[in-house]
């Protein structure tokens, strides 16, 4: 009967993407773990510090932001310098995703979305979600996606998706699957459908009517002791 949250995840070239567009044209509280990674490395952070001492300055743009794709390539090969850079990241990531469901919280909003692209891979999150949402597509579309978008061969589009965990298998934990396999529309129709299933709760309603009566409450007891001390 309170707010709970929702795990989002997909592969790459699933369509993630947009079905999280989707979901901010239905007014749905979406937190994007990319967006919040990019921001707790930002030059004079504390991660963004700490990955200078172990990575060097050689992965430095000219303005002194990261270059994501010169980091990218080190851990894409480096199983061991992945796991460093989680290290460092993932708790500064957790802390500013905290606040933003608090926020959320404090506004009235009946769920939230944590958009999470290695929620299936690290498992460790999803205890805290009451559902898991996998955006899926069969592995020949997704693997066109990929060539079409990246301009890699098929080779290459190959190893990047291997080195995700298959989208099959993360289907199994995920309970719910938003199959975007055909048309945008019919990706439309299937988040609606979640969303109403989502959003409909009486018992949400009634929970969000107590808090507001208890709050009014507390405002009209405030009021008074006011007049109290003034008068």
């Amino acid at each position: 009967s309170t707010m709970f949250l929702v795990g989002l995840s997909g592969g790459i070239a699933s369509g993630k993407s947009t079905v999280v567009a989707v979901l901010r044209e239905l007014g749905c509280a979406v937190i994007d773990a990319d967006v919040i990674a990019r921001q707790v490395v930002q030059p004079h952070s504390k991660a963004h510090q700490q990955i200078l001492q172990h990575f060097g300055t050689e992965i430095l743009l000219e303005n002194g932001e990261i270059n994501r794709e010169a980091l990218g390539n080190i851990i894409f090969s480096q199983p061991e310098k992945r796991r460093l850079l989680n290290s460092i990241t993932h708790p500064e990531i957790l802390k500013e995703m905290l606040k933003q469901v608090l926020k959320y919280f404090i506004l009235g909003y009946r769920y939230v979305i944590l958009d999470i692209p290695l929620l299936f891979e690290t498992r460790r999150l999803t205890r805290f979600m009451k559902y898991t949402v996998l955006v899926y597509c069969d592995p020949p579309t997704q693997l066109l996606r990929l060539m079409k978008r990246s301009g890699l061969g098929a080779a290459e589009a190959e190893a990047r998706i291997s080195s995700q965990l298959p989208l099959d298998e993360k289907r199994k934990w995920a309970t719910h699957v938003i199959d975007n396999s055909g048309d945008r529309e019919s990706t439309r129709r299937q988040v609606l459908q979640l969303h109403a299933r989502l959003q409909g709760s009486l018992h949400f309603l009634w929970a969000r009517l107590l808090l507001g009566t208890a709050v009014a409450g507390l405002g009209g007891l405030l009021f008074l002791l006011i007049r109290h001390f003034i008068s």
